[in-house]
């Protein structure tokens, strides 16, 4: 999808291509500290194909992030298989054209036949899935993980990786969901990746040429511990936890004083959503504050530091939870309550019954571009 495999008529790939990726690497240097970025243009997909020659990756899972890096490694050419349990996630593998015997299989019938494991279960699945696969980690293969989650919080999740085997990470950052539509329209998306244990010298290039295959940009480096850190303070606190309290506290306020249900939602969330953040993804928020009314510029230089002394003692109490691992007991424990499910979609309902939520939902349809 990203890159054409060049190949002569022998069916090798070509030197000309390979050869794309004998560059100087794009280093970052903000304010002095400096960075490796790995672009796809270093590492584009015959070379991964390369890298990867003769190794099989199972990717097993099949949710939102097991879908979409499965897919996008199948697309670009790599040797891959699912798999997952019988059930919603087989089905949906079957759906999407996997076949049973040929690509798709048991958890561990795959990954017996894996060179690499991709282990994109659910954090708290993980957990009970780990047993089962442990006899397939053979010397010289690799386990692969797109969050560090189970490696780190090893006390809790029982993932102790035998020491003659490559361990790594390549984190998307982003959904699933977006990881394949990113593919699919040939943007690609950013991430990050780590190496945890290099037993056979070659687990960097094996994780970076996964990284490309499953449908990143561009890569960072990180550590496993470094990537939980960051990952699980971002969920809960901009990306979403804190984004959510914001738009309510700012949608209640409002409506408090009289303002209509579509005049609240529109100036919380419609026009942050639909106008101002794509142009701060396009051009920055310096860029945002520069470009903007003059009124809206006063007002956002004088109340955003007053924003960000009252929300950074709340980001910091979270960051120093998920540092001390009560965050991801939390997440373990309440995942493992047999009523789980129930006590879930009760706290989902009550979500998608706030009336700003409510409103959103009528009011999206009358988008524009959406008569």
């Amino acid at each position: 999808m990203f890159a054409k495999v060049v190949r002569s008529a022998a069916g090798q790939i070509s030197a000309t291509a390979l050869r794309r990726a004998a560059r100087p690497l794009t280093i970052l240097d903000v304010k002095g500290v400096k960075e490796e970025i790995i672009e796809r243009s270093d590492y584009p997909i015959p070379k991964c194909l390369e890298i990867m020659s003769g190794e099989t990756t199972a990717v097993l899972g099949y949710g939102p992030q097991g879908r979409g890096q499965a897919l996008n490694l199948r697309d670009n050419g790599f040797k891959v298989c699912v798999g997952v349990k019988k059930g919603k996630s087989w089905d949906a593998a079957v759906k999407d054209g996997w076949v049973e015997g040929k690509d798709l299989f048991s958890v561990e019938e795959a990954s017996d036949k894996a060179t690499v494991i991709q282990f994109l279960i659910s954090d708290a699945g993980q957990k009970d899935v780990w047993p089962k696969i442990q006899p397939y980690l053979t010397p010289g293969k690799a386990l692969y993980f797109s969050h560090g989650f189970g490696v780190i919080y090893h006390d809790q999740t029982g993932i102790i990786p035998p020491k003659d085997i490559d361990v790594i990470l390549v984190a998307p950052k982003g959904s699933g969901l977006t990881v394949r539509t990113h593919f699919l329209e040939g943007r690609g998306i950013n991430g990050s990746y780590a190496v945890f244990q290099d037993a056979t010298g070659k687990a960097k290039e094996r994780a970076l040429a996964l990284a490309m295959g499953v449908g990143c940009g561009h890569m960072f480096h990180t550590t496993f511990e470094k990537e939980v850190s960051s990952d699980l303070t971002g969920e809960r606190c901009v990306l979403m936890g804190m984004l959510q309290g914001a738009f309510k506290a700012q949608y209640d306020v409002l409506r408090e004083a009289g303002h209509s249900p579509s005049e609240a939602y529109n100036e919380t969330i419609e026009e942050a959503l639909c106008s101002l953040y794509p142009l701060v993804a396009q051009n920055g928020m310096d860029w945002m504050y520069a470009n903007c009314s003059t009124t809206a510029q006063r007002g956002a230089l004088d109340w955003a530091p007053k924003f960000e002394a009252a929300i950074k003692p709340v980001v910091q109490d979270c960051y120093n939870e998920v540092l001390a691992g009560r965050e991801a007991a939390r997440s373990i424990q309440k995942n493992s309550e047999p009523d789980y499910r129930e006590k879930l979609e009760a706290e989902l309902a009550e979500i998608a019954d706030q009336e700003m939520w409510i409103a959103g939902r009528q009011l999206r349809p009358l988008r524009p571009e959406n008569q």
